[in-house]
């Protein structure tokens, strides 16, 4: 297994297997390696992350849920859901959020499950109604500071369908201004502007 948390777009990669990803970033000259996992090692990495020159960092440990558990005992855990959503003519649902292009997700209400949560998101982000879900995609997990909070959000992403023949409404207390439909050929420019998360959603279902 292979878990990527994205810092900013410098990922660190917390595996029980060595596979070809890995092994690229591995001999990067600019990569941190630790196969012997302690908190203070933990500790050095994050500190290491600020640093510009830093590429990657990689935690390896046969045991992935103590590793994990070690690692996210140092932040604030959030979880998110969220919607790839096609129409009926293959083009994908893309919001502009902040100077980004992104896809609609949202945090976990209490009570709520996941596929619920990314349904309620993607219709409230964008007024999306009659929304249906085909499967689960991928998660997703970065990272970000709130007033002085270590903050790692773990989304969870669904493949959508809904059609393109109904309005759309922009939720602009969330800060989306505009949402487009976007054909295959037109990824390609919105991936040059969008978080590198958000292209390994992309890159699941095949865009």
């Amino acid at each position: 297994m292979v878990l990527k948390i994205y810092f900013d777009d410098k990922p660190v990669f917390l595996c029980d297997e060595i596979n070809s990803t890995i092994e690229a970033h591995r001999h990067h000259p600019d990569a941190i390696f630790i196969d012997e996992v302690t908190t203070p090692a933990i500790k050095s990495l994050l500190h290491e992350i600020a640093k510009p020159d830093f590429h990657s960092g990689i935690l390896y440990s046969e045991d992935i849920e103590k590793l994990k558990k070690m690692f996210w005992k140092h932040f604030t855990i959030i979880l998110a859901a969220g919607g790839l959503v096609k129409n009926e003519k293959g083009e994908t649902l893309m919001i502009f959020r902040r100077g980004k292009w992104d896809l609609p997700k949202g945090k976990l209400e209490e009570g709520e499950n996941l596929k619920s949560c990314a349904i309620r998101e993607v219709e409230e982000e964008t007024g999306l109604k009659n929304i249906t879900v085909q499967h689960f995609l991928i998660t997703t997990y970065h990272t970000y500071n709130d007033f002085g909070k270590h903050i790692l959000k773990e989304s969870y992403w669904y493949l959508m369908n809904a059609s393109s023949n109904q309005k759309t409404t922009p939720q602009t207390e969330e800060d989306i201004f505009e949402i487009t439909w976007v054909n295959k050929d037109a990824i390609g420019e919105k991936l040059r502007n969008t978080f590198p998360s958000i292209k390994d959603v992309l890159k699941t279902a095949g865009q």
